[in-house]
């Protein structure tokens, strides 16, 4: 395996020398196991012992001495002779950090060969951690999982002065409110943003609640396109819909063309054609990514996903819908299953450092209660309730739809009212968000503050 003794020496000499190592050796390697030479491993393990105890304490060989004696370490490493020798195998700790560097190097390709080594045994046995059987297409991800786990395990960040840290984010704040540097990503629906600061953030998971033929697509994709107007690059994991059920969707809705009145002999086929040759050139500019695949497993998401974060650097991910994907394993129950998804999620957000709006379905609880003030609550999220524990954000759409049935029917293009309720809101309000919901174009607006009735006429106006 990997390894350099005369580093891994050089290092735990200049440990006993030079409190100076002794903080850079921790902050960089962190663990015993970035030392191949077992009594290395075991005298930095006890210094970074009394480091953590007390940091004000000046570490000298009686103090490490004492500590080896005590676990029976001592002896066999060659007693008090040994750690004196090692003490005086330097001349100078000038290039300290430039052994820790080689040590690390070292520790991560000894780390690489490990988990390659796994991989290896998880292709040929195909059982993971806890002896589970998993799916070929599974061990993708648990691979992927490995490699990132030594670079995460690996890395080390600087420790940031204060003033840099302050300036910088004075400079964002700045930035910020000048228009030079967005904070979030804007969802296009101005007064839902203002209640999310500014929209969709990284890192977070924004779930999406309601029940069947709410409109909970319809609204996602008005995300998407709004998203997409922007030259952002989206990800939509779609579970119910076909790329092509998509790419009507979004080509009839950027047109203002109604879906069922694309038939055979349409009178108004010239005008229905002019308004979706219109807009194509827009759409074919859109960086969008569609993947269909039914009863998508929470590991492929996340593979898929990284693969195209790695390649076309996304900005925003859409999941729809949360129930109907599947967990990596065997779960015991369907909550259990829910709960791993919603974490896989937001795992996923964290991990990519960007937002993921999941939809998931509401319980036919939301329904019972028939007073008109009723409003889903986050108890009726379906299944699970880790999805409300792992949610940034929980919004709920919300319509009247048994009672716009009607005029919905006579009249395609009205303008029908609807709800999204922020009911759980990680870093700013919560509160409702009045819309309107076009049926037509399946298509959600924001609604104005003033109706017509508000505005001056223009004769008051004159006058």
């Amino acid at each position: 395996m990997p390894h350099n003794p005369a580093m891994e020496r050089a290092v735990i000499a200049g440990m006993l020398v030079d409190p100076f190592c002794v903080a850079k050796a921790i902050e960089i390697l962190g663990t015993e196991k970035a030392f191949f030479v077992s009594s290395y491993a075991h005298i930095f393990r006890v210094i970074f012992q009394l480091y953590a105890a007390d940091k004000k304490v000046a570490i000298d060989l009686f103090l490490v001495a004492d500590a080896l004696r005590k676990e029976n370490h001592l002896e066999e490493m060659g007693g008090d002779l040994f750690l004196a020798e090692l003490q005086n195998s330097i001349a100078s700790t000038a290039n300290c950090e430039s052994w820790i560097n080689i040590v690390l190097e070292n520790f991560i390709l000894r780390q690489m060969i490990q988990a390659c080594t796994e991989s290896i045994t998880l292709c040929h046995t195909l059982k993971d951690d806890h002896d589970r059987n998993i799916e070929p297409a599974e061990t993708i991800d648990l691979i992927e999982s490995a490699i990132l786990k030594v670079r995460k395990e690996t890395e080390h960040k600087e420790i940031a002065s204060w003033e840099n840290v302050l300036r910088g984010t004075f400079n964002d704040i700045n930035d910020i409110l000048a228009n030079k540097k967005q904070s979030a990503l804007p969802t296009g629906f101005v007064d839902i943003d203002r209640k999310i600061q500014g929209g969709l953030k990284p890192g977070e998971m924004f779930v999406l609640a309601a029940r069947p033929s709410i409109g909970k697509t319809s609204f996602a994709l008005n995300i998407i396109r709004n998203v997409l107007q922007h030259g952002k690059t989206v990800a939509f994991f779609s579970l119910e819909m076909t790329e092509n059920q998509i790419a009507r969707r979004l080509l009839c809705n950027r047109a203002c063309v109604s879906e069922s009145a694309i038939i055979p002999n349409n009178q108004r086929l010239n005008g229905i054609n002019q308004r979706l040759t219109g807009v194509m050139d827009e759409l074919l500019k859109w960086k969008l990514f569609v993947d269909p695949t039914p009863q998508l497993r929470v590991m492929e998401l996340r593979a898929k996903a990284r693969r195209l974060h790695r390649e076309s650097a996304l900005d925003l991910i859409v999941i729809d819908y949360l129930q109907l994907m599947k967990a990596s394993g065997n779960s015991e129950s369907r909550q259990q299953e829910v709960a791993e998804i919603s974490g896989g999620i937001k795992a996923l957000a964290k991990e990519l450092n960007i937002p993921i709006v999941a939809l998931a379905q509401l319980s036919r609880e939301s329904e019972k209660n028939d007073s008109p003030n009723a409003r889903p609550k986050l108890s009726h999220l379906r299944e699970s309730g880790a999805i409300e524990q792992d949610a940034d954000i929980v919004a709920f759409l919300h319509r009247n739809r048994d009672a716009q049935k009607k005029q919905g029917s006579e009249n395609p293009e009205a303008q029908l009212d609807a709800e999204c309720i922020i009911e759980k809101n990680r870093n700013g309000e919560t509160g409702r968000v009045d819309l309107w919901f076009v049926p037509a174009f399946t298509d959600f607006r924001s609604k104005p503050r003033f109706s017509a009735e508000d505005r001056p006429s223009e004769r008051s106006s004159r006058e």
